[in-house]
C-alpha cells in the first residue's frame, strides 16, 4: 500500500455484477479525511485486452495515482473479462456494469456521480475512450438490461489507447490481440472492427478528452491518438493530444511532473 497517501481508505475485490468471476471484481480507493460528496476517478488497466489486472498500470504511475487521492478524489480501478474468455463487447459490459455498481453504491461509497473521470492505459486506454465516448449514444448492446444507465463522465485521460482497430499492422491477422478481442481478423471483418473502435462514436456530445501517447510507441502507434484527436477537433469536442518525447508504450515516463500537472490540471477542470 505504500503507493497511496496515509489514510487511504481501500474496499478490495468487490463483485459488481452479483457472481464469481474473479474478473468481475473492483477496488475502491477513498482519500483519507474525505468530507461531503467525492468526485470519482474509473481507473482502466492495459494489457492487450487479454493480461493484467486492475492493479496493473498503478506500479509506474505512482505518483499520479498518490496525486489523485491527494486531491481528494476517489479511485475505482476495475476487472473486465479477457477477450481469451468472451469477445467483445463483453469488455464493454463489464466496463459499464462496473460504473453503474459505483452509481448504484454512491452514497455508501460517497461518491459524486455527477462529477466522474475516466482514465485508462493501452487497452484500458481504449475502453475508457469507448466508455466515455458510446455513452450518449444509447447503445443498449453496451449495457447489461436493467443496470443502470443513468451516469455521464467529465472528462477522459486516455493513455496510448487504440482508437481504429483497423489501423494495426496486425489488422489482417485474427491471431492479433484485436484480432482475439473481435473474434476475426479486424480488415476480414471491418463491420466487427468498427463497432469496436472509438474513432466511431465520437460526436459534438462527447465529454473532453485528454490523450496521452509515447512518441516511440511500438505497440500502438501514436498515429491512433492523432486520428481520435482529430476526429474529436472536427467534431468541436475540447480536447489535447500530448506526444511523449521519446517514450515508449508505458512506463514511468509518462508519470513525470511535466504530465502529471497536466492529468491533474484536467482532472481538476471537470471534477472540482
Amino acid at each position: 500500500m505504500n503507493l497511496f497517501p496515509e489514510g487511504t481508505i481501500l474496499h478490495e475485490n468487490i463483485p459488481y455484477q452479483n457472481d464469481t468471476l474473479k474478473k468481475h471484481l473492483l477496488d475502491i480507493y477513498l482519500p483519507a479525511n474525505a468530507k461531503g460528496k467525492i468526485p470519482l476517478v474509473v481507473f482502466i488497466h492495459g494489457g492487450g485486452w487479454l493480461s493484467n489486472d486492475k492493479y496493473a498500470d498503478m506500479g509506474y504511475m505512482k505518483e499520479t495515482v498518490s496525486e489523485i487521492l491527494e486531491s481528494g478524489y476517489a479511485l475505482a480501478s476495475i476487472d473486465y473479462r479477457f477477450s481469451t474468455q468472451a469477445v467483445f463487447p463483453a469488455q464493454m459490459l463489464d466496463c459499464n456494469a462496473a460504473i453503474s455498481y459505483l452509481v448504484d453504491n454512491a452514497d455508501k461509497y460517497g461518491f459524486d456521480v455527477d462529477r466522474m473521470a475516466l482514465m485508462g492505459f493501452s487497452a484500458g486506454g481504449h475502453l475508457a475512450s469507448m466508455v466515455g465516448l458510446v455513452k450518449n449514444n444509447k447503445v443498449d448492446a453496451f449495457f447489461i438490461p436493467g443496470s443502470n444507465k443513468n451516469f455521464s463522465f467529465k472528462g477522459v485521460v486516455d493513455f496510448y489507447g487504440p482508437a481504429d482497430l483497423t489501423l494495426f499492422p496486425g489488422a489482417n491477422d485474427a491471431k492479433s490481440p484485436e484480432g482475439i478481442l473481435i473474434g476475426a481478423a479486424p480488415l476480414n471483418r471491418p463491420d466487427l472492427a468498427k463497432a469496436a473502435s472509438p474513432v466511431s462514436y465520437v460526436d459534438e456530445n462527447d465529454p473532453p478528452f485528454l490523450i496521452i501517447h509515447g512518441e516511440k510507441d511500438d505497440l500502438v502507434s501514436p498515429h491512433q491518438s492523432q486520428l481520435l484527436s482529430s476526429w474529436l477537433t472536427v467534431k468541436g469536442v475540447p480536447n489535447e493530444l500530448i506526444i511523449v518525447k521519446d517514450a515508449p508504450h508505458f512506463g514511468p515516463m509518462f508519470d513525470v511532473e511535466e504530465i502529471r500537472t497536466k492529468v491533474m490540471a484536467f482532472l481538476r477542470k471537470g471534477l472540482d
